[in-house]
């Protein structure tokens, strides 16, 4: 029997943790997503538009989520899957992605675990907060 199909509500995922936020990540992060927003990747741009410096995609925050999902459970039992941001993920920030079985559910009669996961950085600040849907089997 898979593991997860024994999950129960309050169960934690294992977490993920992350080297900290550089500019080469945001560069091939950039190259890989086809985002190629300035604000990311060109420090004059970013001071121009009153940033202090370049700072995370917010899809590259929610590609760490996913990865802590998929790493517990396959791919191909993702149901659903949202993010709502809280904050900038500045250079330097370590983020931890942790998730949580908040509940179990029957979804179009098939049983599933709904998680609920966070994106924080070293200092406990939440920069995303989300939701997934994934089906026990």
């Amino acid at each position: 029997m898979n593991p997860i199909d024994t999950v129960q509500p309050g169960q934690e995922l294992p977490p993920l943790t992350l080297a900290p936020v550089d500019r080469t990540t945001l560069f091939l992060f950039g190259g890989a997503s086809g985002d190629h927003n300035p604000i990311h990747i060109d420090l004059d741009f970013a001071r121009k538009a009153g940033m202090p410096d370049v700072f995370a995609h917010g899809m590259l925050g929610m590609a760490w989520m996913g990865r802590l999902l998929t790493r517990w459970a396959p791919q191909a039992r993702l149901r659903r899957f949202s993010a709502r941001f809280q904050g900038i993920t500045h250079l330097g920030n370590a983020i931890t992605v942790r998730g949580r079985v908040a509940e179990i559910v029957e979804v179009e009669g098939e049983r599933c675990a709904r998680i609920e996961v966070t994106n924080t950085n070293q200092f406990g600040q939440v920069k995303i907060v989300g939701d997934a849907l994934v089906a026990l089997g």
